[in-house]
C-alpha cells in the first residue's frame, strides 16, 4: 500500500510516521512537500503533527490553504482514507473535511503523556481489526487538542457513530481525570460521515514498537492496510 505523508513548513512527526509504516510495517511511504497538487498515484494520505506554519492564526489555519489540501478533498471525496494526527487534525478542522475545533487545552499547559483511548466504532477503515470498546494506550503531545463543536454538531457525531476514540480511564470509563485537554464528551478522535476521514489528536505513530514502551498503535495502521487489501481485492 502506497502512503503520502504530507510536510508542511514545520511539521515535525512526518518522519515518525514513515518510519512506522516503512520500517516497522514495510509499506511503500513516502514524505510529499505541500507544494505537491497532484497526489493520485497514493492509496492513503497522512497528514502529521507538528506545528504548520508555526501555528499562526491558528493551529492548521494557514496549512489548509496549501495547494495540496485540493488533493486531499479530491481523495477524502473519492472514499480513499485520510488521516489527520494532532496538528493534522487540526488541519482537516480548519479545511472543512471534519466539524468542530481544537481549542487550547483547558488546563492551558502543553500535555505530552501516555493516555488511554476507548474504540467507540469498528465500523471505519482505521478500526477494523480492533475489538469493540477496547482501551489502547497512546501518546499525546499537545497544547491546543480540545475537541469543541455546538451540541447540535455533538449530538450529530455521537447519533451517526463518528466518535471513533474517547479519552478514558484503564478500565475503560470514559471519567472526566482520563481527559488530558478538556475535549468535550473525551472526543480523542472522530470521522466524516463517510467514514474515510479521521482526525485524532494522539499519536499512533509513536506507539509502535515495544522497544518504545508500547505498540497499541500499530492497529490502526494494520486497520488501513487490510481494508485497502480488500479494496484491492474487490
Amino acid at each position: 500500500m502506497r502512503f503520502a505523508i504530507l510536510v508542511f513548513p514545520g511539521t515535525w512527526s512526518d518522519h515518525d510516521c514513515q518510519y512506522v509504516l516503512r520500517d516497522v510495517l514495510g509499506q511503500d511511504a513516502e514524505l510529499v512537500w505541500h507544494r505537491e497538487a497532484d497526489l493520485s498515484s497514493y492509496d492513503c494520505l497522512v497528514l502529521p503533527g507538528g506545528f504548520s506554519y508555526g501555528d499562526y492564526l491558528r493551529c492548521g489555519a494557514i496549512a489548509r490553504f496549501s495547494p495540496a489540501m485540493e488533493a486531499v478533498a479530491r481523495h477524502a471525496e473519492a472514499g480513499r482514507p485520510v488521516i489527520g494526527i494532532c496538528n493534522g487534525f487540526q488541519i482537516l478542522c480548519e479545511a472543512g473535511l471534519l466539524p468542530g475545533v481544537l481549542l487550547r487545552n483547558e488546563s492551558l499547559q502543553f500535555r505530552c503523556q501516555d493516555v488511554h483511548l476507548r474504540v467507540e466504532s469498528i465500523e471505519t477503515p482505521f478500526t477494523s481489526l480492533c475489538r469493540p470498546g477496547q482501551v489502547l494506550r497512546v501518546p499525546i503531545s499537545h497544547g491546543e487538542g480540545r475537541y469543541y463543536a455546538d451540541e447540535a454538531t455533538l449530538d450529530e457525531l455521537e447519533a451517526n457513530g463518528q466518535v471513533i476514540f474517547r479519552y478514558c480511564s484503564p478500565e475503560g470509563e470514559p471519567a472526566a481525570d482520563a481527559n488530558p485537554n478538556g475535549s468535550l464528551r473525551n472526543i480523542a478522535g472522530i470521522v466524516n460521515q463517510r467514514g474515510n476521514v479521521l482526525g485524532m489528536m494522539p499519536h499512533p505513530e509513536r506507539a509502535g514498537e515495544q522497544l518504545l514502551g508500547g505498540d497499541d498503535g500499530l492497529v490502526l495502521w494494520r486497520s488501513v492496510i487490510e481494508a485497502g487489501m480488500v479494496a484491492v481485492a474487490g
